[in-house]
């Protein structure tokens, strides 16, 4: 059998094209709802001052948000409320021995996780809301256009209970689509929200070669550059250290058994993306303060922690590295192997 009648096989399983039906209807309602607006923003003023927001926390959590946060719709926290739940609930292992208990517990363990997560991601966009909320009413364009239309407590609490109800909705779509469709509904969802930004930078940068900005070669670098850090990273990724295994031999009646050798294949990059997530929140942490609170040490310290200053790039290796080994010491005990 060959590729092509692989692939035709493959199209007539109603199992898959049921699946296949379910991950794209979620891809939908997922781009449908990062369009609409949370109430109470003037749209147009806030994305004129999201322009000037690159470089900090806004700009970082607008890539895993699909462009929601540009928009500031109900779903502008995106899942990242959800993931924050379950990487504290993972830290939290090494205080409270109970929760590490969860984890062994099968599948009764990993339904009260889950609620567990739930509810904490609630708690995390509640005070996210609140702190938008205001850091919004103090906030205006650069034309002087304010972002809120009404500020006050009636704002503040529709912001929070909509920014919550959309994460929320995500965290349901994307059980959802994990269940019925293809692969973890979640990380599809982000995958989603990062592959959306895709197209208009691709078209971007034909313009830049149209109006003579980028050369045909720089181009082709480019092209070339991002294939290359893509098979790093895929290399990366499913490097692994074997640590070989011997099991002793042993006589049963005549026989003589075992003495067979395998491996324990061990992850090189066990940690994953945790690490670089952490330190890039950390570091973008004090630019996105900065724009709540005009004071000019805020905005020293700001300019001085940017993506691309020395300092900032010196730091953000040695949170990188930091991480690395603490969150592979939460997850990866070697006792537990």
């Amino acid at each position: 059998m060959n590729t092509r009648e692989s692939l035709l096989s493959l199209a007539n399983i109603p199992e898959l094209k049921r699946r296949l039906f379910y991950l794209f209807l979620g891809l939908a309602i997922y781009r449908f709802a990062v369009h609409i607006p949370t109430p109470g923003i003037n749209g147009e003023a806030f994305l004129s001052l999201f322009k000037q927001a690159s470089g900090t926390l806004f700009g970082f959590l607008d890539i895993f948000s699909g462009g929601a946060l540009r928009r500031f719709s109900i779903c502008a926290l995106g899942v990242m409320p959800y993931i924050s739940a379950s990487i504290i609930l993972q830290l939290m292992t090494v205080i409270y021995p109970s929760i590490k208990e969860l984890y062994k517990e099968g599948p009764e363990g990993k339904r009260k996780l889950a609620y567990y997560t739930r509810y904490l991601t609630v708690v995390i966009c509640l005070i996210q809301g609140f702190g938008i909320s205001l850091g919004l009413e103090r906030m205006t364009a650069p034309n002087g256009i304010p972002i809120v239309n009404e500020p006050g407590w009636i704002f503040r609490i529709t912001t929070m209970i909509s920014l919550t109800a959309g994460t929320m909705f995500l965290v349901w779509l994307g059980e959802q689509m994990t269940e019925h469709g293809i692969g973890n509904g979640i990380s599809i969802i982000i995958f989603a929200g990062i592959v959306a930004g895709i197209f208009p930078a691709i078209a971007r940068t034909l313009k830049f070669v149209q109006t003579g900005e980028f050369s045909v070669f720089s181009l082709f670098f480019i092209l070339f550059l991002i294939v290359g850090i893509l098979a790093f990273t895929c290399f990366m990724e499913l490097a692994q250290r074997r640590i070989p295994i011997h099991y002793a031999k042993r006589q049963v009646g005549r026989q003589v058994i075992g003495g067979q050798s395998t491996y324990l294949p061990l992850k090189i990059n066990t940690a994953g993306v945790i690490p670089p997530i952490f330190a890039s929140s950390i570091l973008m942490f004090p630019a996105t303060i900065a724009n709540f609170i005009p004071i000019d040490y805020f905005q020293k310290v700001a300019a001085f922690l940017r993506p691309g200053a020395i300092f900032y790039e010196i730091l953000f290796a040695l949170l990188i590295i930091f991480f690395c080994y603490f969150y592979t010491a939460v997850i990866f005990n070697p006792k537990d192997v």
